[in-house]
This record gives C-alpha cells, sequence and structure tokens, in this order.
C-alpha cells in the first residue's frame, strides 16, 4: 500500500507545482515538479507483477500482470487523445495557459480521486494467501529480509541477469522508437503531425491488446521462453517491416506495421516480468521488475541518443537498423542460452 501512497502523494505534488507555476518565465519550476513525477514513476512501473503475485493464484498471474501493463499503456493512450482536445494551439500565451491550468486541474482531481481510493479502500494483501508461496513469504518477517542481500543474489544470477539485458535491449528500443516517432514521421510526411500523433496512439493500442494476450497465453500455457522467444522475434520482425516501410509514402501502410510493432513490443513487458519472477522466485517481484525497469531505462536514453545522432547524420533507416541490430542480438541471446531454463512446472506461485 505505501508505494501506491507515496506515488500519488508525489504526484499530486507535480500537478500543483504545475497549475500554481504555468507560465512561460517559470519553467524551470514546472521541470522541478516533472522530475518529481518521474520519481514517483519509478515506484510504480513494476508494480503489476508484484500486485498480480500476491493477489491471484497461479492460474491468473500471468493474465492480471497484463491487466496492469493494460493499464500502464492505457494512460498513455489517454494521453495522446486528451490534451491536443484540452490544449489547443493558440498564440496568445496567456490563454494558452488558461487551458493547460484547465488540464492540470482535471487531472489533479482524478489523482486526488485515486489518492483518497487508495487511503481508504487499497490492503496489503488478502487475508487468505492465493498461493502456497505467498503464504510462505508471509512467514518471513521484515527484519529477517535483507533488500541488498536480495540485490546480490539477483545478481548471482545468470539466467536472470540475461533476462534483464535482453529485456532493457528490446524495450530500450521501443522508448527510441516512441521518442523519436514524431521526428521520422515528419521528416517522411511533412505536415502530418496528426497522423504523427495517431500512429503512436495505434502503438498504444495495439501493444494493450498485444500485453493481454500475452498475458493470457502464458496462464494457458506456462511455456515461458518459448513464448518470449516467438514475440522477441516478431518484435525484430516488425521494427525491420517499420524500417522499410517507412519512406513508401504510404501512411496507411505505416500504420500497419507501426501497429504491428506495438503489439509485440509492448506484449513484451508482461512476459518479462512474469519470466523474471520464475527464474528468481523466491526473490520479491517488486526486486526483479525493479531490476527489469532499470536495465529498460537505461537502454532507452543510450538508444534515443544513439538513434537520433545516427539520423543526423545518415537517415532514419538507418537510424531504425541500428535499433534492429541490437534487437537481433537479444533475439539471439534469448535463444541460445541454456540457463535460461523453463522453471514454470516446478514453480507454484
Amino acid at each position: 500500500m505505501f508505494p501506491l501512497f507515496f506515488v500519488l502523494f508525489i504526484f499530486q505534488m507535480y500537478i500543483a507545482f504545475c497549475i500554481i507555476f504555468a507560465r512561460p518565465d517559470l519553467f524551470p519550476v514546472t521541470f522541478l515538479g516533472q522530475f518529481t513525477c518521474s520519481v514517483a514513476q519509478v515506484f510504480i512501473l513494476g508494480m503489476p507483477s508484484r500486485i498480480a503475485s500476491v493477489w491471484f493464484g497461479s492460474e491468473e498471474v500471468s493474465t492480471a500482470c497484463s491487466i496492469g501493463v493494460f493499464g500502464n499503456q492505457l494512460g498513455i493512450a489517454i494521453g495522446f487523445l486528451v490534451p491536443p482536445i484540452l490544449v489547443p494551439n493558440v498564440d496568445n500565451l496567456d490563454e494558452l495557459a488558461a487551458h493547460i491550468r484547465v488540464m492540470f486541474y482535471i487531472t489533479a482531481g482524478v489523482a486526488t480521486f485515486l489518492f483518497v481510493l487508495v487511503v481508504i479502500v487499497f490492503q496489503e494483501h488478502p487475508e487468505i494467501p492465493p498461493t502456497h508461496a505467498q503464504a510462505a513469504a508471509r512467514q518471513i518477517s521484515p527484519e529477517n529480509y535483507s533488500y541488498t542481500a536480495s540485490i546480490l543474489r539477483l545478481l548471482r544470477n545468470k539466467a536472470f541477469i540475461l533476462l534483464v539485458i535482453t529485456y532493457g535491449l528490446n524495450v530500450g528500443c521501443f522508448y527510441a522508437v516512441s521518442t523519436l516517432l514524431n521526428r521520422m514521421i515528419i521528416e517522411h510526411y511533412p505536415g502530418e503531425e496528426v497522423n504523427a500523433g495517431r500512429i503512436g496512439l495505434t502503438i498504444v493500442i495495439a501493444g494493450m491488446v498485444g500485453s493481454l494476450i500475452c498475458g493470457i497465453w502464458l496462464d494457458r500455457s506456462k511455456t515461458y521462453k518459448q513464448t518470449t522467444l516467438a514475440v522477441y522475434v516478431m518484435s525484430l520482425v516488425g521494427l525491420v517491416l517499420y524500417a522499410f516501410t517507412l519512406d513508401l509514402g504510404h501512411l496507411w501502410v505505416v500504420f500497419i506495421t507501426a501497429g504491428t510493432l506495438g503489439f509485440f513490443m509492448t506484449g513484451y513487458l508482461p512476459l518479462g516480468f512474469e519470466f523474471a519472477v520464475e527464474l528468481t522466485y523466491p526473490e520479491s517481484e517488486g526486486t526483479s521488475s525493479g531490476l527489469l525497469n532499470c536495465s529498460a531505462q537505461v537502454f532507452g536514453i543510450i538508444f534515443t541518443i544513439c538513434q537520433g545522432k545516427i539520423m543526423d547524420s545518415f537517415n532514419t533507416l538507418a537510424g531504425n537498423l541500428f535499433l534492429c541490430a541490437f534487437l537481433l542480438i537479444g533475439t539471439i541471446i534469448t535463444g541460445a542460452d541454456r540457463s535460461i531454463l523453463i522453471c514454470s512446472s516446478l514453480i507454484e506461485y
């Protein structure tokens, strides 16, 4: 409960910053508010796998995790849709600031409502543990649990380290494509800013469907390595198709290839979380998912900067092929290393 409580409190601080200081001359203060919000994000990104394992049984846990990822992507989709409606492109700065304040007031209302719900309704865990693993975990007192020791054990787990690397490569590529999407579309289709946003929305919506399907499939099959490898390969195929169809001059083709890319790359998110839980049992799900997210953020920053530089020096295709090369490396590692074993038949959540 505390991470959610803390996250929503920090987010409300961010909204307050933005409402009070929505002025051009106070941009650094607004930036400070954005930084504060990013601190809160660290605590929320790894929540799907933790909540799924604490609250759901072994036949539901992957689906529950995928729904958590679905919620995250739904928020991003709303972010593509709502701000352009609430904040139209106007020349008058005072009018623009007024529109921005309205958007922040609405966001603050939603955040406050969620904050109250968490404080009043949310429980730390169900009264009856959903699995034997959770029942055993409750027997360990906080005094006997060492976060540092857990981190060190995870760092000695070869299979998990390889998953951290491959997860970071895949999701980092996704972050880079998402960040530079508008620039890539405008370069080949000048004046299509609106469609660039729609393509981003298509990626997110397709990813929401992909994450749900992958989660449901994992619950039914428990084929962690095979499913992870298949989705990784299809992510590579999707990025290759996107790279070579971007400059064909047909936006409808870009919509299809970008949607395919989003379907598989976002579908990989719950797979990575659940595979990490399998490989690191009985370590805390929050610890493993936190390391995965850390890897993704680091690779995302590196890939975004490098791809941007490559696009400046060469072209968009070269930048996308740069990402394809690292996705190929991740695919080879995922498929070739025998230390990444399927352990779902031996572990009950």
